[in-house]
């Protein structure tokens, strides 16, 4: 049996392109009536509610809910002494994503202009007060997912950030307050302000709403579970939210000058995330498509998490072959991938493809620019839009974390843009029937 559909683009079914090929309608009501459930106790019962919780989901229930920061420092200084190669890489991805999250924060102008004789507009770029970053923790606790978060809050200027994690026993057998040592520790070398043993969509509810002991926050960043995903759908509009992701994909455009080995890893790496992953290749060489089809086969008889990337290939993954890569581009541009990579030499070919593609979270261009330096340590964040939504937002950055705001102001009536705008108004005003709003313009003549 083959280890991935192969197939022609003439070939490709409508549901590839669809946002909702994972979607159950039983299985989203569901969750959403639980979720609510959840986030209705949490908002009543505030911290007993998140104890409740912790009992009946969680491998502790500590009696109080904030790690100390002496333990977050431990933890630090535990991962610096025992794994130094660990510690010295979570600290070169933080500091390349502040350097990349700072500049993208230098884009946003700060300005006032006179729009016409006497009237000033400006704009003004305000980070929010507080950001709230959750950070699930399953079999391998994502650290890089408290650098993608907390950095671009920093580079942002945020007053404070709060980072929920689900919680752990203590290290040293107590019932305090403790989570993952990765996680806390990767928060230490990130600067977190607070670190609360809360997971789960309890910890979303908490963070949007507030308890007794965890801070409402004007912003909430960060991965999860279908819960976590639903609950952060759900506080939308209390606070913000980064986005509503689905599970990953990876799209690879490739011609014969590419290394099958090479795409075959970059497909697995995403495929490896769970059974809804996807990963695509799509490439106008039929010689590339079955050398990549066989390497594929070759690298999962010894990678350790085979079983769920074959069962990824088998259910999502494609190889496309296409007459030529202009119909490679058009192709991506309608699937909208999370990461689009462009496995092809340097030159007018690569060029043009680089151009003309224009939907995607992130794109990796050149055979050496794997997706996984995004993933981990190339300034970029890898919290990025799938299952289409790439076609309208980008990835998590700093711009999740401030606001833009406006500002007005007039010289007076000796100004004829003043006096301009002032006339417009009234007329606008009658014109709508709000008289208020033109008798507010004219009391001003």
């Amino acid at each position: 049996m083959s280890t991935i559909k192969n197939i022609s683009c003439t070939e490709i079914p409508d549901s590839f392109y669809s946002s909702e090929r994972l979607s159950s309608t039983q299985d989203t009501a569901n969750t959403t009536e639980k979720v609510m459930n959840i986030i209705s106790r949490v908002k009543t019962g505030g911290d007993a509610a998140i104890h409740e919780f912790a009992a009946q989901f969680d491998r502790a229930n500590p009696e109080k809910l904030e790690v100390l920061k002496e333990d977050i420092k431990n933890a630090q200084e535990k991962l610096k002494k025992n794994n130094p190669k660990l510690y010295e890489a979570l600290c070169l991805s933080r500091d390349l994503a502040i350097k990349f999250a700072t500049r993208q924060k230098e884009s946003f102008d700060n300005f006032e202009m006179e729009i016409s004789p006497g009237l000033f507009t400006g704009q003004r770029t305000i980070p929010v007060e507080r950001a709230g970053i959750y950070v699930p923790a399953g079999r391998f606790p994502l650290l890089s997912s408290v650098i993608m978060c907390l950095t671009p809050a920093k580079a942002a200027g945020v007053s404070e950030t709060i980072l929920c994690t689900p919680p752990r026993p203590h290290s040293d057998g107590s019932g305090k307050a403790y989570a993952d040592e990765g996680i806390l520790a990767t928060a230490g070398i990130c600067g977190a302000d607070k670190v609360f043993a809360c997971g789960g969509a309890q910890a979303i509810a908490a963070l949007a709403y507030g308890t007794e002991t965890i801070p409402r926050c004007d912003v909430i960043a960060g991965p999860g579970n279908k819960f976590v995903a639903e609950a952060k759908k759900l506080v939308y509009g209390q606070c913000g939210i980064d986005m509503i992701a689905g599970p990953t994909e990876v799209m690879i455009i490739a011609d014969k000058s590419a290394n099958p080995a090479w795409v075959a890893a970059d497909m697995l790496a995403q495929a490896e995330h769970d059974k809804d992953a996807q990963a695509v290749l799509i490439t106008d060489s039929n010689q590339f498509a079955k050398s990549v089809e066989a390497e594929l086969e070759k690298q999962l008889k010894t990678l350790s998490t085979a079983e769920t990337a074959a069962e990824s290939l088998k259910n999502n993954g494609y190889i496309i072959t296409v007459d030529n890569l202009d119909q490679a581009a058009d192709i991506a541009n309608r699937k909208a991938p999370e990461h689009l990579e462009l496995a092809l030499d340097s030159g007018e070919v690569r060029d043009k493809l680089a151009k003309k593609v224009h939907n995607y979270g992130s794109l990796f261009i050149g055979h050496e620019t794997a997706e996984v330096l995004g993933d981990y340590a190339a300034g970029l964040n890898h919290t990025l839009p799938t299952a289409g939504s790439a076609r309208f937002t980008g990835g998590l950055s700093v711009r999740h974390f401030l606001k833009t705001v406006t500002t007005l102001r007039s010289s007076g009536k000796n100004g004829s843009g003043w006096k301009n705008s002032i006339d417009a108004a009234e007329t606008l005003g009658h014109t709508e029937g709000l008289e208020g709003h033109a008798a507010a313009a004219h009391i001003r003549k």
